[in-house]
């Protein structure tokens, strides 16, 4: 069987490399017990350098059918889903057909989740679990190849396309791809409209400055209506409401829950929120020591680009960015290191919530480390280098080795002119040059580090066989029927976990140099649509090869990043004002020297500018709401059906039928007299009288025609 999987659906390492026998044999017992417990089969072979593969496949159909609608049903619950599930389990799975990745994502919670919420609760790498490497699903190769081929001759994903995906990978993954499907397409307008502006309208348009803004406000609220549709569309719209515990919560009490009368654990939301305000200290940290590093790298590429003219000049100009290549992972590492352990110390209940709140914190590294030395070019190098520049000879020591004389390294104190395409140059780079380089850093980078991984792996299990300890090749021979298959496993298991909010981030980022400089080079976008059809097949690749098979995983929305568009997008209406009004002139700026600049005109220039954008942004929020798409007229469908669904259950299928008459009956003289004497026989109130005068809805229309036609006018009358 080509690519057959033999009905695998996680596999589990076991590595005991650094664990004594005895207790790698004990743990590994465990581990088969809390996988038999909750309805698991299990096969185990060899997975080389002292590992074990352990495959799981669901061996208890009823269990497993019982976990799908309980998932179900808490749906529902929370208002996932329209309707109540059906309450016979066949009927339930019958009704709705079971993706891949729903399937996946229930077997991943029935062996991560705690033994108290119905799962086996191993956790890899945590308490009696930290021989557990790593629990992952095998790809789907036959699909693999089918959707790479797809993928790469056609320029537009269609729905369809990003239902197989949420299918296959889950929504969160699906979102992704949703996301930039969407951007890319919104690019063509700008793309076009900004290659028109850079041959007519020139640098710094404000015509195209306007156009931009637009652009980005609309677009920010068109996917917001898109995420909405789409969760309507997948069904996972307000799945963020049901949120599960961390582990590493620490609840400080427990308390009567007002609602439900249960006994829930807490965490004061006052001692969490002054715990957040350690986030202020820590961000200015982050400003400072980053803001620092990158100025001063800024000052010496200045210094030797443009102050000094020795020999060498050539090379030395690379010295700024090889310190900026080097230090500025190595500080951002650091101050991620802090952010994760301040979010920690937080204390948040959910993974979710976690997981937001450390988005947040990266997103400040990121926009520095993004932008900050587009903005030092902008607001400091352009308006005061003038004033800047004579103190930068203070970097002289980085040239000093290699200058012939001190005039060399002085900066001349008259005459000196910065350089006015400075910053035209550093935003092509960032949106250009920086594209091209995280592309084939993502494309060649994990492939050596996979090589280099495996290797040294291979020399840790060597020494630990030479301890005694199993050979580091295989302690048993495949069946040759086998044989492929646990080949790829063992390649697949050395493949590095895929992470979307990586992706997520770089898209983000991206749409920041296009909010907040593109004025600056028009032809920003041109770059950006070309990188982001790229970008989509790299990742739908990177998936596929570079990465194992990642866990589905629901979501209603990209998070936090949309937070982060929407702040871009006001502070692009800022940063743009105030770039168009700094180079009015034909594109030169200031040229060095501040006292062209007035401040009251700057300021009244933002302030405008960010005023418009407020009113813009209500103006299409307000015309997007009225626009009606699948995804509400789904919602409102499904709503209705479950409204006529209760009403028929409850007062039967006629309830919308009219009620049978009385035909057989006629009213007569004979009919009325009997009425009047049955009516004298039993006590009446005037209100009985009244309502006893006609007896079917028949005799109502019967006495309202008697009625017309005696009252119509005359002429009436003879028009019949």
């Amino acid at each position: 069987m080509a690519h057959s999987n033999f009905g695998v659906d996680y596999v589990i390492i076991y590595r005991f490399s650094d664990t004594s026998s005895v207790e790698a044999r004990d743990g590994f017992t465990l581990l088969m017990q809390a996988l038999a417990r909750v309805g698991l089969a299990t096969e185990v072979r060899n997975g080389d350098n002292c590992s074990l593969l352990v495959f799981v496949k669901v061996g208890s159909q009823k269990r497993f059918a019982s976990e799908v609608y309980r998932s179900r049903v808490k749906d529902w619950l929370h208002g996932v889903r329209p309707a109540e599930p059906a309450r016979e389990t066949r009927t339930t799975l019958e009704g709705q057909t079971l993706t891949e990745a729903e399937r996946f994502r229930i077997i991943h919670r029935l062996i991560t989740s705690p033994r108290k919420e119905g799962g086996a609760g191993i956790i890899p790498k945590e308490g009696q679990w930290k021989n557990i490497e790593s629990i992952f699903p095998l790809h789907d190769h036959t699909f693999n190849k089918g959707w790479i081929k797809k993928w790469s001759t056609m320029t537009f994903l269609k729905v369809e396309d990003l239902d197989q995906i949420r299918d296959r990978f889950g929504e969160k993954i699906a979102y992704y791809f949703a996301f930039t499907q969407s951007y890319f397409t919104f690019l063509i307008f700008p793309a076009a409209f900004g290659f028109a502006a850079w041959v007519i309208l020139g640098y710094f348009s404000t015509v195209y400055a306007v156009v931009n803004g637009l652009w980005c406000v609309t677009f920010v609220e068109y996917w917001k209506r898109q995420e909405i549709d789409l969760g309507v569309r997948w069904g996972v719209k307000g799945v963020a409401a049901i949120q599960e515990k961390r582990l590493d919560f620490k609840h400080e009490k427990e308390v009567r829950d007002p609602v439900t009368g249960e006994t829930v654990q807490i965490f004061p939301a006052t001692k969490r929120l002054l715990r957040q305000l350690l986030q202020v200290p820590f961000a200015i940290l982050a400003t400072l020591a980053l803001g620092t590093l990158i100025a001063t790298c800024f000052g010496i590429e200045i210094f030797l680009s443009e102050v000094y003219n020795g020999p060498g000049q050539g090379l030395l100009v690379f010295l700024p960015t090889g310190l900026l290549t080097t230090l500025v992972p190595t500080l951002t590492t650091l101050l991620t290191s802090i952010a994760t352990r301040l979010n920690d110390y937080e204390n948040w209940e959910t993974s979710a919530d976690y997981e937001s709140a450390l988005t947040r914190k990266i997103f400040v590294l990121n926009f520095i480390t993004s932008y900050l030395p587009i903005f030092l070019t902008a607001f400091v190098y352009v308006p005061f280098g003038s004033l800047v520049v004579p103190y930068l000879d203070v970097f002289n020591l980085t040239a000093r080795p290699f200058a012939e004389n001190e005039k060399q390294l002085q900066t001349p104190q008259t005459g000196f002119v910065i350089n006015p395409s400075r910053l035209r140059k550093q935003v092509f780079y960032f949106t250009v040059t920086a594209q091209i380089v995280n592309f084939v850093l993502e494309t060649i980078v994990p492939y050596i580090k996979r090589r280099s991984f495996s290797k040294y792996r291979e020399i840790k299990s060597d020494r630990a066989a030479k301890k005694g300890g199993a050979s580091s090749g295989q302690a048993i021979d495949d069946v040759p029927e086998e044989a492929e298959f646990l080949k790829r496993v063992r390649k697949e298991a050395e493949l590095d976990v895929y992470d979307v909010a990586t992706d997520l981030r770089e898209m983000v980022i991206q749409f920041g140099y296009l909010s907040l400089f593109s004025v600056v080079w028009p032809l920003t976008p041109v770059s950006f649509i070309i990188n982001n059809w790229l970008e989509l097949r790299s990742d739908a690749v990177k998936i596929c090869v570079e990465m194992q098979r990642p866990t589905p995983l629901r979501a209603d929305s990209i998070g936090p990043w949309l937070d982060s568009l929407g702040f871009l997008t006001w502070l692009g209406s800022i940063t743009t004002a105030a770039l168009v009004y700094l180079f009015s002139n034909d594109g030169l700026g200031p040229d060095g020297t501040p006292a062209s600049i007035q401040g009251w005109a700057l300021l009244l220039t933002v302030f405008f500018s960010e005023h418009v954008y407020l009113l813009v942004r209500w103006g299409v929020r307000l015309a997007v709401s009225k626009i009606d798409s699948p995804g509400i007229e789904k919602e409102r469908a499904e709503r209705f059906m479950v409204r006529k669904r209760y009403l028929q259950d409850v007062l039967g299928q006629d309830v919308m039928d009219v009620p049978p008459g009385h035909t057989e009956e006629h009213i007569t003289r004979a009919s009325l007299e009997e009425d009047a004497r049955q009516s004298s026989l039993r006590t009446t109130s005037p209100e009985d009288h009244f309502w006893s005068r006609q007896r079917s809805w028949e005799e109502s229309a019967k006495v309202g025609a008697n009625l017309i036609e005696k009252m119509a006018p005359k002429e009436s009358k003879k028009q019949q």
